[in-house]
């Protein structure tokens, strides 16, 4: 279902992240599931519905949730860098990240959608992070890149705010279970602010 052109399409892998309480605010959300397949297969179907109704594209939005060595817990991030994390062809001669033989670019960047919140790169990978090694990304998620990439090539507008639930180390399945319920009523606020 094609929710209203003019406003945000709210991406989100999970109700846990904070659908409930968008539900009942009456703002459709598109639950992609985990991973970078499942978020590039939803969101292809969806953006592909928008077009098959002549309607313009939306502005993207994914609200999710993230580890991070950088940040604190229960910290909201705007993130406009998106690196592959977990791609790596450097046996071929291909940076980490870049995936061979695709013109797209390794690093995918958008304008912030909340330029009060602190800016970070996130790392995508298919892969629930608990040695948060790579440095250079402030938070690492299981989505966003492959959102990002699915809107550049569309020719879609795509911002992304993340929830700080771990510490992307070795208590990061736990902590994510106790803290992921608390960044709905933040995620809603930041939404009624972009209408």
């Amino acid at each position: 279902m094609v929710a209203d052109p003019t406003r945000p399409l709210v991406v989100m892998a999970l109700p846990q992240e904070g659908g409930a309480l968008f539900e009942s605010a009456q703002v459709p959300v598109l639950y992609t599931g985990v991973g970078k397949i499942n978020a590039a297969y939803h969101l292809t179907l969806r953006l592909a519905d928008y077009r098959a109704r002549n309607l313009p594209l939306p502005l993207v939005v994914n609200f999710g949730t993230a580890g991070s060595a950088h940040f604190e817990r229960g910290q909201l991030v705007s993130c406009n860098t998106f690196v592959q994390r977990d791609m790596d062809a450097s046996p071929l001669g291909f940076e980490p990240g870049a995936t061979p033989f695709d013109p797209t670019p390794n690093v995918l960047r958008f304008p912030s959608l909340a330029t009060h919140l602190p800016e970070a790169i996130c790392g995508t990978g298919d892969s629930f992070a608990t040695s948060h090694v790579e440095t250079h990304f402030g938070v690492v998620d299981m989505e966003a890149y492959a959102l990002a990439k699915i809107c550049l090539l569309q020719g879609a507008r795509f911002g992304c705010i993340k929830f700080v639930t771990d510490g992307a180390d070795d208590g990061a399945a736990e902590a994510w279970q106790e803290t992921v319920g608390h960044a709905a009523e933040r995620f809603l606020e930041l939404y009624q602010g972009l209408r």
